[in-house]
């Protein structure tokens, strides 16, 4: 539980660092760009590539930076592109989902195993569960039938986004740009 705290407050501690802001907006601006960039696979399935950005951030800061970077992304996107009303819970999914990447990612190496156990924690928790009830409660559908076919979703979609996120990210790990996103404040930043 020491670790869990530790972990947080580190990541709490990178807001205190311009650079964080600095790369979690310009990183901001590139997930909105990939968000119009989705593959549609069928009536139900879209691969999305912004979530590769989102799970960036969440590697690079951690937890407390990655959920609040996901809640303002989301609300951005909204005010950018709104889709129907405003539902509040929606934007608690991806800040949910980025403590969950943060706490899985954040001052650890990249490995496959790492990635999908995030990947399915995010699916089950976040777009399952939260997901589900939200939309039940918004369009007054049971929870129960709506959880067959989002289910059957996130189960195709878990390999898939978890194979992003590894083969982007050990691109960007090996290619040292993860290291030069992160690299401390000199003299000349101060």
């Amino acid at each position: 539980m020491r670790k869990l705290a530790t972990l947080f407050t580190s990541s709490f501690h990178e807001f205190k660092q311009p650079k964080t802001l600095a790369v979690t907006g310009m990183l901001g601006a590139l997930a909105v760009i990939l968000g119009y960039l989705t593959i549609a696979v069928g009536d139900y399935i879209k691969i999305g590539f912004s979530t590769i950005v989102n799970q960036a951030v969440c590697y690079l800061f951690g937890p407390v930076v990655g959920g609040v970077f996901g809640g303002a992304l989301d609300i951005l996107k909204y005010l950018i592109k709104p889709t129907g009303g405003y539902f509040p819970g929606f934007t608690l999914i991806p800040m949910v989902a980025g403590a969950i990447y943060g706490v899985s990612y954040y001052k650890k190496p990249i490995s496959l195993w790492r990635i999908m156990a995030a990947e399915l924690v995010v699916a089950v928790i976040c777009n399952m569960l939260m997901g589900t009830y939200f939309l039940s409660i918004l369009y007054g559908k049971g929870f129960w039938a709506l959880l067959p076919m989002r289910a059957f979703k996130n189960i195709i979609m878990w390999p898939i986004h978890s194979f992003l996120f590894y083969s982007t990210g050990k691109v960007l790990e090996t290619s040292g740009m993860f290291r030069i996103l992160k690299m401390p404040p000199t003299s000349l930043d101060k």
